[in-house]
């Protein structure tokens, strides 16, 4: 299905992924004028984990201009959560200014990542999808656009947003910097909701990991697990304190492997979200990451095609900003991991 005006070829910027990190970035190219085209391998909606969404996502979402949208104004709002790591059960509220406290939101990512993708497509971003990504095509050592299996997209620029998978990354051979073993988020929804998670999620540790549980929708109850040690030698079940419940629809596994590029922008690219960077969802902010690296994104694309001499100092900066973050992030979690009555024994190696 192709959605949105239909601009000269070529394009300005290809994106490759329709999830938050490729919409923003795509969003964000549009609101600057450039001809943008979207390429999505998979109809929506598609399942992700990711419901429960930080509080300073709300200013992001006014900047890409989808803070008005149903999804938004109908979430269900929370002002922290439960923890039970290494102490007794608390709760950690998010904190307040003179309008009140700050909230979070419960936006389901399914319908999150659609209504992303609509209003890029609303501002004229070409939309391909479902649409798959083949081959790269470059010219002397630059990236020049993208073969798909509806033709070739050619344009100044490629924003790869392809998520774990790093479809750029991968055709261009180039190398990441694991930092954790492999690592798979299995998660699942029940229907109902008991008493004690309607208001607030609840992170709990448990002997071989931890699991996150939280009411995303009216009578819809979300979990995750994570699996510290040798994720896949048994089969993901559902909480506990959910098994009471029935199930809604398969339980879905996700690769959260902490990871950078060491390369997450070059000659006529950049990567965006967890295809430049990732650690697993503990990290409490991943669709903020991938909003906002969409929208830097967007803001040095848009520089460097209104000025071609940047180009080199905005792929280095881009660079720096994205590993710092990387880096802070990382050892954040790391110091939260090292609290867990039962850390994970990969930690040790790097001590």
């Amino acid at each position: 299905m192709l959605r949105g005006n239909s601009p000269l070829k070529p394009f300005d910027v290809v994106v490759v992924g329709g999830g938050p990190a490729g919409s923003a970035a795509a969003i964000g190219c549009a609101q600057r004028g450039l001809r943008v085209a979207l390429i999505e391998r998979h109809d929506f909606p598609r399942f992700r984990p990711g419901e429960s969404l930080h509080p300073g996502i709300e200013p992001v979402l006014q900047q890409l201009g989808v803070a008005g949208q149903p999804c938004v104004q109908h979430a269900l709002r929370f002002n922290g959560y439960w923890v039970q790591w290494n102490k007794p059960l608390r709760f950690i509220g998010f904190g307040s200014d003179d309008d009140g406290p700050w909230r979070g939101f419960q936006i389901p990512r399914a319908t999150l990542d659609t209504t992303l993708l609509q209003h890029a497509a609303a501002l004229g971003v070409m939309v391909h999808q479902p649409c798959r990504a083949l081959a790269v095509l470059s010219e002397k050592n630059r990236v020049t656009g993208v073969r798909t299996d509806s033709g070739r997209l050619r344009a100044d620029y490629v924003i790869d947003a392809s998520g774990a998978s790093a479809w750029l990354h991968r055709q261009l051979g180039l190398t990441s910097h694991p930092c954790s073993p492999r690592l798979i988020a299995r998660y699942g929804y029940v229907r109902g909701c008991p008493p004690g998670y309607q208001h607030a999620p609840h992170l709990a540790a448990g002997h071989d990991g931890w699991t996150w549980i939280a009411n995303v929708q009216a009578q819809v109850t979300h979990w995750t697990h994570l699996a510290f040690n040798a994720p896949g030698l048994h089969s993901p079940v559902v909480p506990q304190s959910l098994r009471h419940l029935p199930t809604q629809g398969a339980i879905h596994g996700a690769d959260v492997t902490w990871r950078i590029s060491t390369a997450p922008a070059g000659g006529g690219y950049f990567m965006v979200g967890d295809a430049a960077s990732q650690l697993d969802p503990a990290s409490s902010h991943g669709v903020l990451k991938a909003l906002m690296t969409g929208i830097q994104a967007a803001q040095v694309v848009s520089d460097c095609i209104g000025q071609p001499s940047v180009q080199s100092s905005a792929q280095r900066q881009y660079r720096q900003w994205l590993g710092d973050w990387f880096e802070k992030d990382m050892a954040q979690l790391r110091r939260f991991y090292r609290l867990h009555p039962d850390p994970p024994r990969w930690l040790a190696a790097d001590d």
